[in-house]
């Protein structure tokens, strides 16, 4: 399987994650050490998209986080560029919408959801801003931005460790539970590279959304920014 560089091709990306799909959502619980669920559970309640509304789950994988808002009575797309991811999710959840479209170029039409969210996907594109831009477009004025990335612990003791964990025990983890590993070697390479909590902030802010913040979960390993469209 390619493993895809930091160039981030759409193409090579769409690969890795097919390839690794069916494994996906148990590998992250390991890898993650169940951390991951409580992050899930953090962006959704960050959405507090209500019944009736229309929200727009971009990178949504197989659907784990677009789960509990469409048991909520929300209207949920789950979007994905990897095919291999929504097949899985499709497969467990056909009464869901998965669409298959990439960040740079969204398939729906301008103002279309009241909320828009991505999850750990923002950092595999190769043009942030633009990613950005196509979340404004398609989002309703007044409406909500939320953002779950990997960031930067805040403890620069923690930050030392978590960032050897990354770059010497997760690949040998990965080894161990996924049969695509190198998709992690990525995972660790894409996540020392991505901008901290701030400079994120900077960027969301640069392309038009207004009231940004954000808030650290797990230490800052993972922060949750928010934004708004102006009305």
């Amino acid at each position: 399987m390619p493993r895809a560089s930091l160039d981030k091709d759409p193409h090579d990306v769409a690969v890795m994650f097919d390839a690794v799909a069916a494994r996906y959502d148990r590998t992250n619980d390991v890898l993650s050490l169940g951390q991951d669920r409580a992050w899930r559970r953090a962006t959704i309640k960050a959405v507090d998209a209500q019944p009736g509304q229309t929200v727009l789950d971009l990178a949504a994988g197989t659907g784990t986080s677009s789960e509990p808002m469409a048991d909520a009575g929300v209207r949920v797309v789950a979007c994905d560029l990897s095919v291999g991811m929504l097949e899985v999710g499709k497969r467990r959840r056909p009464d869901l919408a998965f669409v298959a479209g990439d960040a740079l170029h969204l398939p729906f039409a301008d103002e279309s959801f009241d909320a828009v969210t991505m999850s750990f996907g923002l950092r595999n594109v190769s043009d942030v801003e633009s990613a950005l831009d196509e979340l404004y477009r398609v989002t309703k004025p007044g409406g909500r931005l939320v953002v779950c990335e990997f960031s930067r612990p805040t403890f620069a003791p923690f930050r030392t460790v978590y960032t050897n964990y990354l770059m010497r025990a997760l690949p040998p983890v990965a080894r161990a539970v996924s049969k695509e590993p190198d998709a992690y070697v990525y995972l660790a390479e894409s996540i020392r590279e991505w901008p901290d909590q701030a400079a994120l902030g900077q960027l969301i802010k640069g392309t038009g959304w207004t009231q940004v913040a954000f808030r650290n979960l797990t230490g800052g390993i993972v922060a949750l920014h928010r934004a708004t469209r102006p009305a």
